[in-house]
C-alpha cells in the first residue's frame, strides 16, 4: 500500500513530499472483552475527530483542544496523544476540503454518497440494515496513532513480536490494554517486523469493515540517493484525455528536444475493474521510470492539482463528462513519483499554467509536433529553468489593430448568435450549455479589450501576467484558435507557422481562402 502527503500553496512555501510504505492486516481478538473495549475506543476517537473538525472551523487552536483539561480529554476520555492525533486527522480533512475547493462546512463524516442514499429512504429490510451498518462503521470505526522514535515505535498502538507471532497492544487508558493477533501475508510484512525489532517508528490506523477490525501500518521511507537528476536533462510526461494517451518528451540540459513518443492509455480505459486498471497504471509508471533511468535524467511533471469533475445537468455534455471521469491523471502521477523516489530518480514539479497554450502556439507549428508533445516540451523547459519568449511575429500580430478589431467583432457576433440560440432552445440542459458558451465568449471579449497598444514584455512570462497586466499567450489563443482556425482546440496547428514568423493573418478568416502557411497540412513527427 502506498500513500503520499502533499501540500500546496501559491503564496506559501511548499512542504516537502513524503513517501510512505505500509502493511494492511486483519486483527483477531482472542478476548471478546478486548474487542468490545477497542470498538468503544474507536467510537470515541471518531467522535473526537468530528468534534475537533467543527472546533477548528470555529477558530480553536490545536493547543486549546488537546490540553489536559481540554474538551477532547474530558468529553471523550482520550489521553493526550490520542487527542492530538484526532486533531491531526481533523486538520487533514479540513485541508483536503479546502484544497479541492469544497466548502469545509459541508463535509459529511461517513461519506456524502452513503448519506444521500440513506436520506432517500427508498430501501427497507436487509439492504437498509446493511447500509446503516456501513454508515455507522464509517462514522464510528476509526482509531489512529502516530509513530514516535523516542517511544520505540508507537506508544498507543504498539506491535510486539512473540513466539513467531505479531501482536498489537491497544492502549485503552488508565493502565489497561487490549491485545489482538495481527494476521497478514502482505509482502511488506518482513520490513514491518524489522522496524519492530529495531524500535523504529510506524503509524497505525484501525478501521472497521463488516464487523471486523483491520489495521494499516505505515512508515516513512528513507529517500534513495539520486542516480538521475535534471543536470542531465528531464523526461516529461503529460496525460491527455482525448485521445487518451501519455505524451513523453526527453529534453536535454540546453533546452532542446531530444526525443518524443506517446503511450496509449485506451487499454486502461477498457480495464474490466479497478484492480485491472491499477495494474495497468503501475505497468505504465514502471515504463516511464525505466526510461528515465536509461537516460539518467530527472522526471518532470505538472504540479498535482485537483481536477474538477462535471456533473449531469450542468450542460457539459455526456461525452465530455465521460472523458473527465476516466482521466487517471493524478493516480498515474502519484505512481510515477513513488517509483521514481524509490529508484533514485529526481522528480521536478512545475506550475502547469499556460503550458498547453504555449506549446500549441509556439512549438507545435515551429517543430511540427502534436499539441500534447508540445505541451510536454514546455513543461520540460520550465523544469530546467527556461522562460519562453514571445515570437516576433506574434508580437506584431498583437499590435495590429485590424487583427484585434476582427477578433472582437467575431466574439461580439458569437455572443449575439448564442443568445438567439438559447432563446429558441427549450431543452434546459442545452440552454445551460449555451449559457456556458456565452459566458466564455464574454470573457474572451473582456480579455481582448484589455489589450491596448503594446503586448508588453517579449519574455511573454510563462509564470503569470506580463508587465501591463495582460497575458499575451492567452490573448493569442483567444484570437487565433476559434476565430481563425475554427476550433477552440485545433489539432492541425501548422497554419500558425507563417503567423509565428511574420505575423501574417489577412485573407485567413473563418476558414475562407488558403491557410497562411499554405501547402498540405504537416504531419506530426513521431520519434521512437
Amino acid at each position: 500500500m502506498v500513500s503520499e502527503a502533499t501540500s500546496r500553496g501559491s503564496s506559501r512555501k511548499r512542504k516537502k513530499e513524503k513517501a510512505f510504505t505500509g502493511v494492511h492486516a486483519l486483527l483477531v481478538f482472542p478476548s471478546g472483552e478486548d474487542q468490545k473495549s477497542t470498538l468503544d475506543l474507536m467510537r470515541r476517537f471518531s467522535a473526537a475527530v468530528c468534534y475537533a473538525y467543527n472546533r477548528l472551523l470555529e477558530g480553536w487552536s490545536r493547543e486549546a483542544l488537546k490540553r489536559e483539561n481540554g474538551p477532547l480529554r474530558i468529553f471523550f476520555g482520550l489521553n493526550t496523544r490520542y487527542a492530538d492525533d484526532a486533531i491531526l486527522k481533523a486538520q487533514a480533512l479540513l485541508g483536503s476540503a479546502r484544497e479541492r475547493g469544497e466548502d469545509p462546512r459541508k463535509v459529511v463524516f461517513g461519506g456524502r454518497k452513503l448519506f444521500e442514499t440513506l436520506k432517500r429512504g427508498h430501501l427497507s429490510g436487509k439492504p437498509l440494515k446493511e447500509l446503516k451498518r456501513e454508515w455507522r462503521e464509517k462514522r464510528q470505526g476509526t482509531l489512529y496513532s502516530r509513530g514516535d522514535r523516542s517511544k520505540g515505535g508507537n506508544l498507543n498502538l504498539r506491535l510486539e513480536a512473540e513466539n513467531g507471532a505479531l501482536w498489537l497492544r491497544v492502549n485503552l487508558g488508565n493502565g489497561r490494554y487490549a491485545w489482538a493477533l495481527v494476521k497478514t501475508s502482505h509482502p511488506n510484512l518482513s520490513a514491518l517486523v524489522e522496524r519492530v525489532h529495531a524500535s523504529l517508528p510506524y503509524n497505525v490506523e484501525l478501521s472497521l469493515k463488516e464487523g471486523k477490525v483491520y489495521a494499516t501500518f505505515t512508515w516513512e521511507e528513507e529517500p534513495a540517493p539520486f542516480v538521475a537528476t535534471k543536470e542531465n536533462g528531464v523526461l516529461v510526461l503529460d496525460v491527455n484525455s482525448d485521445p487518451y494517451h501519455l505524451a513523453l518528451a526527453l529534453v536535454s540540459p540546453d533546452g532542446n528536444l531530444r526525443r518524443h513518443l506517446t503511450l496509449s492509455l485506451e487499454e486502461v480505459d477498457r480495464a474490466p475493474n479497478k484492480g485491472a486498471k491499477e495494474f495497468l497504471l503501475w505497468k505504465i509508471a514502471h515504463q516511464v521510470v525505466s526510461l528515465a533511468e536509461e537516460h539518467g535524467v530527472a522526471i518532470a511533471t505538472e504540479r498535482l492539482k485537483y481536477l474538477r469533475k462535471s456533473r449531469r445537468g450542468d450542460g457539459s455534455g455526456r461525452a465530455f463528462r465521460r472523458k473527465q471521469h476516466r482521466f487517471a491523471y493524478a493516480s498515474l502521477l502519484r505512481k510515477v513519483h513513488f517509483l521514481a523516489r524509490k529508484k533514485g530518480v529526481q522528480v521536478v514539479e512545475v506550475n502547469p499554467q499556460d503550458t498547453s497554450t504555449i506549446g500549441m502556439l509556439k512549438y507545435a507549428p515551429q517543430l511540427s509536433l502534436s499539441k500534447d508533445v508540445a505541451a510536454a516540451y514546455v513543461i520540460g523547459r520550465r523544469a530546467l529553468g527556461f522562460k519562453e519568449k514571445l515570437p516576433k511575429g506574434y508580437g506584431r500580430l498583437l499590435r495590429d489593430e485590424r487583427f484585434r478589431d476582427h477578433v472582437q467583432g467575431f466574439y461580439a457576433s458569437r455572443v449575439q448568435e448564442l443568445r438567439a440560440k438559447r432563446k429558441a432552445e427549450s431543452n434546459p440542459y442545452l440552454r445551460r450549455r449555451l449559457s456556458r458558451e456565452i459566458g466564455k465568449a464574454k470573457r474572451h471579449l473582456s480579455l481582448l479589450s484589455s489589450l491596448q497598444g503594446s503586448p508588453g514584455s517579449q519574455e511573454g512570462s510563462t509564470e503569470g501576467r506580463n508587465p501591463i497586466g495582460v497575458n499575451p499567450w492567452r490573448v493569442l489563443r483567444v484570437g487565433l484558435f476559434l476565430s481563425l482556425l475554427g476550433k477552440a482546440v485545433p489539432r492541425d496547428l501548422s497554419p500558425l507557422k507563417t503567423v509565428l514568423h511574420r505575423g501574417a493573418w489577412e485573407g485567413w478568416k473563418g476558414g475562407l481562402g488558403p491557410h497562411p502557411g499554405g501547402g498540405p497540412e504537416c504531419t506530426n513527427v513521431r520519434s521512437t
